[in-house]
């Protein structure tokens, strides 16, 4: 039978004293959660440029390469993790543009983590067997030119990149306009990201350096996203049912 105390029936059954109640997964800390994302993916890929050797067969069978190639299968899912909660921030604001500037831009990371998970299953078992078509593939992963025939690669490389810099110029674009997120680090997203093309037209230049302004880029987008959604779940008469319900995390 049920206890009272005063009014409130207690039922001995469910009524567990000291239970710490379930945690409610909202909007608001998700979209925190992807920001911390955004942010790590950008340290990241800037850290992963620091010494990094030359990459070829030989490289492929080291300890070194395995972690890094861990690491940027890493990146890559969680940089597509925060361009994620960055769209769904403002899904409202960024309209159109943003739609096909995240589909691109996210699209393109979700393909360049493809290829890195081949690099660290695949790659190293090739160096071994076979270490020429293991360099092409390298290589064309790299910037370079294979010179023997290596199927597909070659064009999933280059649509990869495509949806990397078009996509990061539209999503940047977006983000800028809508003026919800820091608006330097937009910009420098749209740039950062059509700046890799000087690759190609200034081969003597280091291409790991037109990674940097990128992982700025997702940083400070990054930051901005957790530190948006901080300032609004702290604003006094923040409805927690309404953060849940809204799409967008914040009116």
């Amino acid at each position: 039978m049920p206890s009272y105390i005063g009014d409130t029936p207690r039922h001995p059954a469910t009524d567990i004293p000291n239970q710490e109640p379930d945690m409610i997964i909202t909007t608001t800390i998700l979209t925190r959660a992807a920001g911390v994302a955004a942010a790590t993916a950008g340290l990241l890929f800037i850290g992963l440029q620091i010494n990094h050797p030359h990459v070829d067969a030989n490289f492929a069978t080291t300890t070194e390469y395995a972690v890094r190639e861990s690491l940027k299968v890493l990146m890559a899912a969680l940089a597509f993790a925060g361009i994620t909660g960055m769209y769904l921030r403002q899904v409202k604001q960024t309209g159109v543009p943003g739609l096909i500037g995240y589909v691109m831009f996210g699209t393109g990371w979700l393909a360049l983590m493809s290829i890195e998970v081949v690099g660290l299953s695949i790659i190293p078992s090739l160096a071994h067997s076979a270490p020429g078509y293991a360099n092409d593939v390298l290589a064309v992963a790299t910037g370079g030119t294979a010179t023997g025939d290596i199927g597909l690669f070659p064009t999933v490389n280059l649509v990869t990149g495509i949806l990397y810099l078009a996509g990061g110029l539209v999503f940047g674009i977006a983000l800028f306009r809508a003026n919800i997120l820091t608006r330097w680090a937009a910009a420098l997203l749209s740039v950062g990201t059509v700046a890799t093309i000087g690759t190609m037209v200034l081969p003597q230049v280091n291409y790991r350096l037109f990674a940097i302004p990128v992982g700025v880029a997702l940083v400070g987008l990054g930051y901005s996203l957790w530190r948006e959604q901080r300032t609004s779940a702290a604003q006094p008469g923040t409805s927690p049912v309404s953060s849940r319900l809204d799409p967008a995390g914040a009116k």
